[in-house]
């Protein structure tokens, strides 16, 4: 997930570029990059290929590509370290229904194939033997991301989004007992991290991406000592 979320993320830059260029709206240009990139990864899938060494060579060339056609786009250079390490706080009013509209497909589709999801995830050979069409999952998968893609680009940029999906994922799993529970966590981490990402922010006066992916970074490291020093009591 890590690998496929860099990914998504790097290829957010180029659609970024082709937005400024084609004068359309910023989330028009990275979501139609990112369902591109779904297609793209989805003709690219070889059983002889690893995916992870496909994911790594899409990721270096997209993020280059981006950069590059940044480079040539004026009215984009000012603002690049904001595609970077992103900045909340340039969220506008007419960005919010696009953004509420995009969570409430995510929201849906999640809980359409919520089953199937959690039963691929946790492995694919059996949810396969049980009926489960695993291309379709994995395509599904993929597009959630995309979706994904569209809302981090703002928060934390393109160059953190992968953390931001990861860490409390990651997080939560040290915590949950079900993917139910795993779910919650990692939503409340989330929530957490930004809230407090944010406050940091403002009172330190550095850039909102790094501070939200610093405070879920130093989250995962307390929940992970305090999960080790519990367990080494209960085995003493």
């Amino acid at each position: 997930m890590s690998f496929f979320a860099d990914t998504m993320a790097h290829g957010t830059l180029l659609g970024v570029a082709i937005a400024g260029a084609l004068s359309l709206p910023l989330w028009l240009g990275v979501a139609g990059t990112a369902v591109l990139l779904v297609g793209v990864l989805w003709a690219l899938h070889d059983n002889r290929l690893p995916n992870d060494a496909l994911l790594a060579l899409c990721s270096a060339t997209l993020l280059c590509s981006g950069l590059l056609f940044i480079q040539h786009v004026p009215s984009l250079r000012p603002e690049l370290l904001s595609y970077l390490f992103g900045d909340l706080l340039s969220i506008d009013w007419p960005d919010l229904p696009v953004f509420t509209l995009i969570i409430a497909i995510s929201l849906a589709i999640l809980y359409r194939f919520w089953q199937p999801q959690i039963q691929f995830a946790i492995d694919p050979d059996i949810a396969i033997s049980e009926g489960v069409n695993a291309n379709w999952q994995r395509l599904i998968f993929m597009l959630l991301l995309a979706l994904f893609t569209v809302l981090a680009l703002r928060a934390v940029g393109s160059l953190l989004m992968g953390a931001l999906l990861v860490i409390p994922a990651l997080s939560a799993r040290l915590l949950a007992n079900s993917p139910k529970q795993m779910v919650i966590w990692a939503f409340v981490l989330a929530q957490l991290g930004v809230s407090v990402g944010l406050w940091s922010s403002a009172a330190l006066n550095i850039s909102t991406g790094l501070s939200i992916v610093l405070c879920m970074a130093l989250s995962f490291a307390v929940i992970f000592i305090t999960q080790k020093l519990k367990n080494q009591t209960q085995a003493s």
